[in-house]
């Protein structure tokens, strides 16, 4: 459903609104619709994987799996209008089963293969947490199982909420916003004083009802309890604010692509101006490099970058006592986001980070607290959203 209006406040924010509108009728065409796989159709690439094995068996051939290598940007494309997505020639890491190297990882994939099929066949569901505890001393850390669930999910070409495998959300929201989860139970987020949980099932949600006029994604907590404690969503104007604390986790990045598909409204980013929040901004606008065989459900290439900014920091004269030298690591990730084939797209965002680069300077989003106290939230975020000063 499309979120109802609320006060005129922000001009700005209603033009903007009006052209995303547009913009979504005239990229319709452009985005491909994730096909919809059935559960038999999952059973039955689990079942070819494993005849592949059983057939190289009966041949005294050692069984070898072919993962898609999800860590090379070789293997990614990009389209302005999705992001980043695997291209089809991906080249792969085969995965030996009479390799000393390799072996522990064949077995790893075939046991989760295995409760992956059981999962399917009985309409049951679990978290990747109930699969290492399953099997902890095969698995050796819960990060080994979140990669080959991963994995697996890219080998089938099955979206991972087809898998039956559900992620333990990390991030939160608050604001304007309702809906009803596949169990049935209702989500209210007006909470002024406490956020919700991010569902682990977003697939699941429904009905969802809002009168917000735009998203803000906060990347720390920190900042989004600060928002949460200032009742920055109700006193400014109908919107709702989410975090991924730090880098977003999939639910968290699958939220905001579901609002923005049922709500069309302004997407902004609230991120320090330091080279890894900026990077921050660009998994949920553009994806990542590991998760680009999803790109249609995870990426929001609308969202707009509203602050902080690097050029804010000369605008508004942050103190010099409250800005931090770029480390040399911080200099090397700029100039890697520079050279991404996104950049091309954000002339604007290109000048940013240039300004960073020249200054040698970031800065994270409480130095504004150098200016004054409730800065943030009482001018700095109202002055952004009411006069456009997003790039």
């Amino acid at each position: 459903m499309m979120g109802c209006r609320g006060a005129d406040l922000f001009s700005e924010i209603d033009m903007l609104r009006s052209q995303l509108l547009h913009n979504v009728e005239v990229t319709a065409d452009c985005q491909r619709v994730e096909e919809e796989i059935s559960p038999q159709d999952v059973l039955t690439r689990i079942e070819n994987i494993i005849l592949g094995i059983v057939t190289s068996l009966s041949k005294d051939e050692a069984p070898v799996l072919a993962l898609p290598n999800r860590s090379s940007w070789a293997n990614v494309s990009f389209d302005s209008a999705i992001g980043l997505q695997m291209s089809s020639g991906s080249s792969v890491t085969t995965i030996r089963s009479d390799c000393a190297l390799s072996v522990a990882k064949f077995a790893q994939i075939l046991k989760i293969l295995l409760v992956i099929y059981r999962l399917v066949q009985s309409n049951s569901y679990a978290t990747k947490r109930d699969i290492y505890y399953n099997n902890t001393q095969l698995f050796g850390s819960q990060k080994t199982v979140d990669g080959i669930v991963d994995d697996i999910s890219c080998m089938l070409k099955v979206p991972r909420r087809s898998l039956h495998v559900f992620a333990t959300s990390k991030g939160l929201i608050s604001g304007d916003l309702c809906y009803i989860e596949e169990d049935g139970t209702r989500i209210d987020c007006h909470s002024s004083s406490a956020a919700v949980a991010v569902s682990s099932n977003i697939d699941g949600i429904r009905n969802i009802v809002s009168c917000a006029k735009f998203v803000l994604i906060v990347e720390k907590d920190a900042t989004f309890q600060r928002l949460l404690d200032d009742d920055f969503c109700t006193k400014l104007s109908p919107c709702i604010i989410i975090t991924g604390k730090g880098v977003p986790d999939v639910n968290s990045r699958l939220m905001v692509r579901k609002l923005w598909d049922t709500l069309h409204i302004p997407i902004f980013a609230l991120v320090d101006a330091d080279p890894h929040g900026i990077e921050i901004m660009c998994i949920y606008k553009y994806g990542s490099v590991a998760m680009s065989f999803e790109a249609h459900s995870l990426t929001v290439p609308s969202v707009m970058w509203l602050g902080l900014l690097p050029s804010d920091l000369q605008r508004l004269r942050v103190p010099a006592d409250a800005l931090i030298p770029l480390t040399s690591t911080d200099e090397n990730k700029l100039t890697s986001l520079l050279k991404r084939p996104y950049l091309t797209s954000q002339p604007d965002w290109q000048k940013e980070m240039e300004l960073m680069q020249q200054t040698k300077v970031k800065a994270e989003i409480q130095s504004l607290a150098a200016i004054a106290p409730d800065y943030l939230t009482s001018i700095y975020l109202p002055n952004k959203l009411r006069y456009g000063g997003w790039v």
